[in-house]
């Protein structure tokens, strides 16, 4: 089976995002014309998640996150400057012919989005996925007993394998609903304008709206900035009410993600390939 052949399949499996498609997705190094000797499934393709490829001896790297360091995620390096470490990292990659897949767009566009239904299936929290509690771009669980901030936090460092976490709110605090928001930056899933009637909304105002007008007590979002939602939390604490934040990074937020894509790569292939998932790893490191 060619590594064409297995991405062929993907591609009937997933949604079409349309023949004028023109997104991150796609891949990213390698020739995809040749045997395939094993896949990799990873969220991030690190120097790190590279070598263990290699050690496995796949030759298929499937990722959700970019290969370089610029936003479009080119394969080729386009800034006006030399960076080594990029090259050093393509050189590894093609001194073992390997092929790097990205698989971004399309998991996101499955309804209920792939990413997160494993991040819910890993978490054991699929059960309680609250369907009528809307959330623009997000996920609501509700625990069916209230939970307290630091179990929720046990429970994420030790099933996505972190180093810490980072959070705000009062550890001992019961949170029964919580919600998978999306990135907490401007102009991010809904831009920043007036409404018709003149109000003012953008993303993380209508987060703060479900978490004022729904009962949403504690919000677990992708990247972030701290003068929106995050404020609004604090001062809220400060003035004794029941909410909270818990802040993984983006990484961490869809690790288990790519140990989902495992499942149905595995499926897809009909146990003719060995698929592996390799976790990434905790990009942060906490100083006390």
């Amino acid at each position: 089976m060619t590594i064409q052949n297995i991405l062929d399949k993907v591609a009937a499996y997933h949604p079409d995002l349309g023949k004028d498609y023109n997104g991150c997705d796609g891949v990213k190094q390698g020739n995809p014309n040749q045997e395939c000797t094993g896949i990799v499934s990873a969220l991030v393709p690190t120097v790190d998640v590279i070598w263990k490829t290699i050690d496995l001896g796949a030759n298929l790297l499937y990722v959700h996150e970019p290969t370089s360091y610029l936003t479009p995620d080119w394969p080729e390096w386009k800034a006006d400057f030399d960076c080594t470490v990029y090259d050093e990292k393509i050189r590894l990659i093609r001194e073992h012919n390997l092929v790097v897949v990205r698989d971004h767009d399309h998991m996101h566009a499955h309804k209920p989005d792939s990413i997160f239904t494993g991040v819910l299936k890993y978490l054991g929290w699929l059960p309680y996925l609250d369907k009528e509690q809307p959330i623009p771009f997000g996920y609501t669980i509700r625990f069916p007993e209230a939970r307290t901030l630091r179990d929720i936090n046990r429970e994420l460092i030790e099933k996505i394998d972190m180093n810490g976490i980072r959070y705000v709110g009062k550890p001992n605090m019961k949170i029964t609903k919580l919600s998978f928001a999306g990135h907490l930056y401007p102009d991010a899933f809904i831009p920043q304008r007036y409404k018709e009637d003149g109000s003012w909304t953008d993303y993380a105002t209508e987060i703060i709206k479900v978490m004022e007008e729904n009962g949403v007590e504690c919000i677990i979002p992708g990247e972030i900035i701290e003068w929106t939602v995050l404020s609004y939390i604090r001062d809220g604490i400060a003035e004794g009410r029941n909410l909270a934040a818990i802040t993984p990074g983006h990484f961490n937020w869809e690790e288990l993600g790519a140990k989902y894509a495992r499942d149905w790569i595995e499926e897809l292939t009909e146990g003719k390939v060995k698929v592996t998932y390799v976790h990434t790893g905790d990009l942060w490191h906490y100083q006390l």
